[in-house]
């Protein structure tokens, strides 16, 4: 009820300050030449995505089971026009989810019989993730030059994260041009759950193995901050009447704590020890302090005619563990009517493996770093989906005080090469506040 009051509470906000907003544009208007405002009325969106996945390599097994997750995401944006000049926008979002391979962190606190691939009904199988966003954007009486700030908090069981950050961009060419700059800090700190059987204290009848279970190179992290610095750089033309392109460049740096705690690796060359079916962990996730990785990518848009667009993306990401990929996309909007547009997806992506990365018991105890997320591994993928958009600039249904502009439905089915697939369902509403 607490997470539901507060979305309430910021369409309450919105609603409030725009029935008292400035008419500073109409009252100033003898004494100065008139400025169109920024944003005319505050924007309220309804956001909405469920996604549901399943897969058999799960991390926190160390590489094999259970990956069923479903996790459904409600999130609330109002953009608020402060005076002519100035637009504060709260991004809040709550994240719900159920995951049979975090469930296993602890896959000995239920009745039935411990398994990588089967789910305990222990604590952590559910959780909820919440974060708040809150940016500020400050136009140029030209409108040429925007200049903004952001500040974020997100809280999970795990971790706490606080960032900010500041943008510019600058339009030239009767704003046919734009240049864009955006950097951005975050600070994470984790609370680490590690695996069950790494903890002091643990104790169990049912080990079987050879010898006694003594998980020789497991310690505690001593630093449980991570911290993420990012530089973005952007340029956007309009090339002529149809054709669009923008190429980006993004620069990000980790520091700290990059490994997760909770997830288990497994040696080769150690003897194996379980519990019913579930093999007990040789040591947990350990992967270098840093990380800095470039992704340079670009978009290219063309209006075909009145009633089609071709909208593409390219992507190629590079980092220093080891990871190159490549991702390509494409979105053909197609209107139906002047309020009606359907628009079939595609996306296909394929990476290599990081240098720590190694299946199931394909590690060896005597190296530094390891990992058996599939996430780090060699995979390609493909994601195919469509959408449906509503629009009306006229607004001619309200709720309340509130004007519908728009709703966007899409769908998405995602496959990858190492047998994760998912299904993403999502759906956005957009209110004009009279």
């Amino acid at each position: 009820m607490k997470k539901i009051s507060l979305l309430l509470l910021l369409l309450a906000v919105a609603v409030g300050y725009s029935q008292n907003k400035p008419a500073d544009s109409l009252q100033n208007s003898t004494v100065t030449a008139y400025k169109k405002r920024v944003l005319e009325t505050t924007e309220v969106d309804f956001l909405m995505s469920y996604y549901a996945q399943d897969g058999k390599h799960a991390a926190v097994s160390g590489g094999i089971g259970d990956e069923n997750l479903t996790d459904i995401t409600p999130t609330i944006v109002v953009a608020i026009p402060l005076n002519s000049d100035d637009v504060l926008t709260v991004d809040a979002g709550i994240s719900a989810y159920t995951s049979a391979s975090s469930s296993n962190i602890n896959p000995f606190d239920s009745n039935k019989p411990a398994s990588p691939f089967s789910d305990s009904s222990g604590a952590s199988r559910s959780d909820t993730w919440v974060n708040g966003n809150f940016s500020y954007a400050h136009s140029s009486d030209d409108r040429n030059q925007i200049i903004g700030a952001t500040l974020s908090v997100a809280s999970e069981y795990d971790y706490f994260s606080i960032g900010f950050g500041g943008n510019y961009t600058r339009l030239f060419n009767e704003k046919n041009t734009e240049l864009g700059v955006k950097a951005n800090v975050f600070l994470d700190t984790w609370n680490p759950q590690y695996p069950i059987e790494l903890r002091n204290g643990f104790s169990h009848s049912g080990i079987e193995g050879p010898g006694t279970y003594d998980p020789f190179k497991y310690e505690k992290f001593n630093d449980l901050g991570r911290n993420s610095y990012s530089l973005s750089l952007s340029f956007s033309q309009i090339l002529t009447e149809n054709l669009q392109a923008s190429i980006f460049m993004d620069l990000v740096l980790q520091q700290g704590l990059l490994s997760t705690p909770h997830q288990r690796v497994y040696f080769m060359d150690q003897p194996d020890f379980f519990i019913a079916d579930f093999q007990l962990a040789d040591d947990v996730e350990r992967l270098p302090d840093s990380r800095f990785k470039i992704p340079i990518g670009g978009r290219l848009n063309y209006f075909i005619n009145e009633r089609l667009t071709l909208r593409t993306y390219y992507r190629f990401y590079s980092d220093d563990w080891g990871i190159t990929s490549h991702t390509a996309s494409i979105e053909v909007p197609y209107k139906i009517s002047d309020k009606f547009t359907i628009y079939p997806i595609y996306r296909y992506y394929t990476q290599t493996a990081a240098d720590y990365f190694a299946p199931y018991e394909a590690h060896l105890s005597n190296e530094d770093y390891y990992t058996s997320d599939y996430d780090l591994s060699k995979f390609d993928s493909n994601q195919f989906g469509a959408g449906f958009n509503y629009t009306d600039i006229f607004t001619s249904f309200h709720i309340w005080k509130a004007g519908l502009k728009s709703i966007d439905f899409r769908y998405a089915h995602y496959k990858r090469s190492d047998g994760l697939s998912a299904n993403i369902f999502s759906t956005a509403f957009k209110f004009l506040i009279d």
